[in-house]
């Protein structure tokens, strides 16, 4: 944020709890007697502290990335920038030339003097990386000898140590596909991965198990003019696995291509495909999708846990109440569930917890979606094809044929599927869909804006749940007292029995030192009652329509994501960062509990006064709760 202090190496690895500080301050005492040392490269010399560990936070206080200068391959043109005794003063190794940049490694690549020589020397801009200095210094004695000699200055064949550091034992690959070469392909990839033979065979096991571990949901291969980067998004949030040598790339993204039933061959158009995987006891579900791009094909891999759709409504993190309400709806015979939010909210999930709820013999339960994520036993599931002319509108014509109870569609689109669900939910069909929107009001709106007729949508429509997800704060929290800004979004909430101290993220190995493991889902659910569909027939506004809801007890998604803060399940920056709160939380009459504009100075239901904010703040100060 803006205006912070940034975070010094000590600080950050103490913090992780990767560090000593009796070990710190004699790596500190070691520099001061050294003038010229690094911290980093003391604290790894004298075996202080792990070398994945300190790249990791210098990457962090730096804010550059590293590169091992040993392996990074070179071009020899750009080497002739910069003369070797420049390289070795300011120990810097050229390596490739980018449009009007060079991209150099650096063992101080935060030093701006070093940077403004070094650009004038090279009559270029200098785009540096951070490495170390005893790694640089070896390459650049190799690296400029080739180049006297006229040999190519290429990088040794690096090792790739992240393949040992994952167990790859228990894994077993199937093919999605039925044809015969996917099916060879797959047989040989196994063999490969047994015998050990190929190093890519065995580094695309190791990513995918190190994902699966760390319960990522995607995985993504990134390729660089220095390498490739291998990311996975955890808990929403991407984070970098391992690097892969230039040399890898290629072999990497060909194995993929095989297990995903994809042609090797071609590499100039986006492609898809997908293939099962099985760790130990659990299964998982691969869709690949490839991109070329500058520097090489992109891969993605989403992994879809079948289990992950076989949950409770209070575990996914509705209130006892919203889930109640929820099953209330899901029992009726007819209508309409909608579920919003954008993409990663974790509507499919909900969806298909609301169909597995549902799912029996008695019942005949079709869906329609694009793509299937989960497999559900007992459920006629259909894939949307639009090449073949199998869409969603054309899709639910005809499962209307097929005597269904329930339908489930992917996604509605445009106005030809809104307007044919709807029909399905007036004729005694129970119908699930989803819409992008913002919230659950905004829903409405949405439904107009495909010039659906407000009375089809009042009619047909029994309930509209919105969404987020943020992720959950992990056993190693800790506690801090409450910031005022903090006691005042709560109170704002109508939460006000709340002590003065808060939850905060601390990190251990379990979390990856990020704080937070897992997530968990934040809800509103509007429930359409005679007011709400007599004001959608009238053409009400989005506001009128939020209003009676309030005052019907409907919970904003604000004021549930504060009361997980609350209850310490997540955090105030962690909420922030997923759910806008603009104008957002209505303030509350602490007296009777109603909802009222914020411009209010009495409650128009008891007459009390509306200073609640203020109010509760003063006194928990005086009371000593809040400083």
């Amino acid at each position: 944020m803006p205006g912070h202090r940034r975070k010094r190496l000590g600080e950050v690895l103490r913090e992780r709890k990767r560090l000593k500080a009796e070990d710190l301050d004699q790596a500190l005492g070691d520099q001061e007697t050294d003038g010229s040392a690094l911290l980093g490269e003391l604290l790894l010399q004298r075996g202080f502290v792990g070398k994945e560990d300190l790249v990791s936070a210098l990457e962090e206080v730096t804010r550059f990335r590293y590169v091992d200068a040993r392996f990074a391959t070179v071009e020899k043109a750009v080497l002739k920038l910069v003369p070797q005794a420049v390289a070795e003063r300011y120990v810097v190794l050229p390596l490739v030339r980018e449009g009007r940049h060079m991209v150099a490694v650096m063992a101080e690549p935060q030093n701006l003097k070093s940077l403004d020589d070094l650009r004038f020397i090279a009559g270029i801009e200098v785009e540096p990386r951070l490495g170390f200095r005893s790694e640089i210094e070896e390459a650049i004695k190799r690296c400029y000898a080739e180049l006297e000699t006229g040999a190519e200055a290429s990088a040794p064949s690096p090792p790739v140590p992240f393949i040992d550091q994952v167990d790859t034992s228990n894994m077993q690959f199937f093919t999605a596909g039925s044809s015969e070469r996917s099916k060879a392909a797959m047989e040989e990839f196994e063999a490969e991965l047994r015998n050990e033979k190929t190093p890519a065979v065995r580094l695309v096991s190791a990513i995918l198990s190190a994902a699966a571990t760390k319960k990522a949901s995607d995985i993504h291969i990134e390729p660089q003019p220095l390498g490739t980067v291998v990311r996975i998004r955890v808990d929403g949030v991407l984070r970098e696995l391992t690097h892969v040598p230039l040399e890898f790339t290629s072999f990497l993204v060909s194995r993929i291509k095989i297990l995903s039933d994809m042609d090797i061959s071609e590499r100039r158009v986006p492609q898809d495909g997908r293939f099962l995987v099985q760790i130990g006891d659990s299964h998982l579900d691969l869709r690949v999708s490839t991109l070329p791009t500058h520097s090489g094909e992109k891969v993605v891999m989403r992994l879809l846990d079948p289990g992950a759709s076989r949950v409770g409504f209070e575990k996914l993190g509705l209130s006892p109440e919203n889930a109640a309400a929820l099953g209330q709806v899901l029992s009726a015979p007819q209508g309409m569930l909608l579920v919003t939010g954008p993409t990663g909210s974790g509507k499919s999930t909900t969806l298909y917890a609301a169909l597995n709820m549902l799912r029996s013999p008695s019942v005949n339960i079709i869906t329609v979606e694009d793509p299937i994520e989960y497999r559900v036993e007992d459920i006629n599931q259909v894939q949307v094809n639009p090449k073949a002319g199998l869409t969603f509108a054309g899709c639910l014509r005809s499962m209307l044929r097929q005597d269904p109870n329930i339908i489930m569609v992917g996604e509605i689109r445009d106005q030809e599927t809104a307007e044919i669900a709807l029909q399905a939910a007036q004729t005694g069909h129970l119908v699930l869909s989803t819409l992008h929107t913002n919230d659950s009001i905004a829903a409405i709106t949405r439904m107009l804006d495909l010039s659906v007729p407000a009375f089809m949508i009042a009619a047909s429509v029994t309930a509209v749940v919105a969404q987020r997800l943020v992720r959950k704060l992990c056993g190693c929290r800790d506690v801090a007292s409450m910031p005022e800004e903090y006691a005042a979004r709560l109170l704002a909430a109508g939460i006000v029995d709340f002590g003065g101290n808060a939850y905060v993220p601390v990190g251990c190995a379990e979390c990856d030192n990020s704080g937070y493991k897992g997530r968990v889902g934040i809800y509103e659910l509007l429930l359409l009652d005679e007011q709400i569909r007599s004001a959608i027939r009238s053409g009400a506004r989005d506001e009128e329509i939020r209003n009676l809801a309030r005052s019907g007890g409907m919970r904003l998604m604000q004021e549930d994501a504060l009361e997980k803060v609350k209850q310490g399940i997540t955090t105030m920056e962690e909420v922030l960062r997923v759910v806008p709160f603009d104008n957002a939380v209505t303030v509350r009459c602490r007296n009777c509990g109603r909802a009222l504009a914020p411009a209010f100075l009495f409650c128009p239901y008891c007459g009390a006064g509306t200073r609640q904010v203020a109010a509760p703040i003063a006194r928990k100060r005086a009371e000593g709760v809040l400083t």
